[in-house]
């Protein structure tokens, strides 16, 4: 039997661009000692008082179905959260709880197009994000940005784009470059959505990651509350990747039927996990200052490691726990470059061409270990490119 042409064509066909990430696991599995500077998990796990939390919950019972929408505990907290940290006052019936942001994504493109609709996103992306479109059939349309801008995004170049789209999905702070989009960059992006009645869907998950300037949640700038579509995370800020917890902040009407869309689809998030999330987000932005302190510490060491050199570039790493290297001077493709450097040293990074055109003869580094390894392992790459680049 054949499967709906959704899914046959949910990743556009061809590669999805992580055949490296999975050469490297085979090694791996051979025994090869690798360097992973993959991808965006955590060195440390869920941290124990969260954990034990959740057993708490679970063994007194809550192990059950819990509310769709979430509970009210957690909807509560997380709205306390983004009037704190926005401004915008919120309630619990601005927040959906979902299976982690992933699902979030998923549902705010689902309130926002129809099928084939245009939906916008911005190149560099994260690698589910047009396979998220076209899930909800709605075409993905890519909005490139430039190296020499710090990936900000022009808003010449989405207003050259916007003919027919319904909506525009941004993430700052940034995966995979590291920006932190400025004021003015929101601004200009504000603009455009109000001008061309577009749904903005704003992917925060990084929003407690941030090393230089400040996090602005398009969301709170004016006229932006009702158009605007926020998706955030337990999984970066708190450590819980495999917990899968997070929500969408929104006006009520939209949060009232994705709590619909929700019970024919995720049917809620296990309340255990929400009662652990509560906990965990209890503790305040002194916890998730904790969570985030390696990745802004492993910052501070690979600039002083790409200062001693000028062969590889670094794009101004503002936040998340990535880096963007700019490798054009060795003349080689992020591809070709990071497969020799998995090949000879045995480390793993990510080709910038895994998250689309723009950052082509880039790398993307996750600061995902620890720092004695991080510091050999930038070290060795930039030894490698040294050499290639003569």
């Amino acid at each position: 039997m054949a499967l709906s042409k959704r899914i046959a064509t949910l990743t556009g066909g061809g590669s999805d661009g992580w055949d490296l990430f999975l050469k490297a696991r085979r090694m791996i599995a051979d025994g090869v000692p690798v360097t992973e500077l993959t991808i965006g998990e955590h060195d440390i796990r869920t941290a124990a008082p969260i954990l034990q939390d959740m057993h708490r919950s679970a063994m007194a019972g809550h192990t059950g179905y819990a509310m769709v929408p979430g509970t009210d505990a957690l909807r509560d907290i997380v709205a306390k959260r983004a009037t704190e940290r926005t401004g915008v006052p919120t309630s619990r019936d601005n927040v959906l709880i979902t299976p982690g942001g992933q699902a979030a994504l998923f549902a705010a493109h689902a309130a926002a197009c129809d099928p084939g609709d245009v939906a916008l996103f911005i190149d560099p992306y994260y690698a589910t994000y047009p396979g998220t479109i076209r899930g909800v059939s709605a075409i993905p349309r890519s909005i490139a940005t430039r190296a020499e801008d710090a990936f900000q995004p022009r808003a010449q170049d989405i207003e050259a784009g916007v003919a027919g789209a319904k909506s525009l999905l941004i993430n700052s702070p940034n995966n995979p470059t590291g920006t932190v989009y400025s004021r003015a960059t929101l601004e200009g992006i504000a603009d455009i959505c109000q001008r061309h009645d577009l749904w903005l869907i704003s992917d925060e998950v990084y929003d407690s990651q941030v090393w230089e300037g400040a996090h602005l949640s398009p969301r709170a700038l004016p006229g932006m509350a009702e158009s605007t579509l926020v998706v955030g995370s337990m999984s970066k800020s708190h450590a819980m990747t495999g917990s899968r917890c997070g929500w969408l902040i929104g006006p009520e009407h939209a949060i009232e039927g994705l709590i619909n869309f929700s019970t024919h689809t995720t049917y809620g998030v296990p309340g255990y996990i929400q009662d652990a999330s509560v906990f965990a987000l209890s503790q305040g932005d002194e916890f998730e200052a904790e969570v985030g302190a390696p990745f802004k510490r492993r910052r501070a060491i690979a600039q002083r490691v790409l200062a001693a050199q000028n062969t590889v570039g670094l794009i101004p790493a503002q936040g998340a726990m990535y880096l963007m290297l700019d490798i054009r001077a060795t003349g080689m493709s992020g591809d070709d470059f990071a497969d020799a450097l998995l090949e000879a040293e045995h480390i793993a990074v990510m080709p910038g061409e895994s998250f689309g055109t723009a950052a082509a003869g880039h790398l993307r580094v996750a600061m995902t270990v620890d720092d004695d390894a991080f510091e050999a392992a930038l070290t060795t790459l930039c030894r490698f490119a040294e050499a290639r680049a003569a």
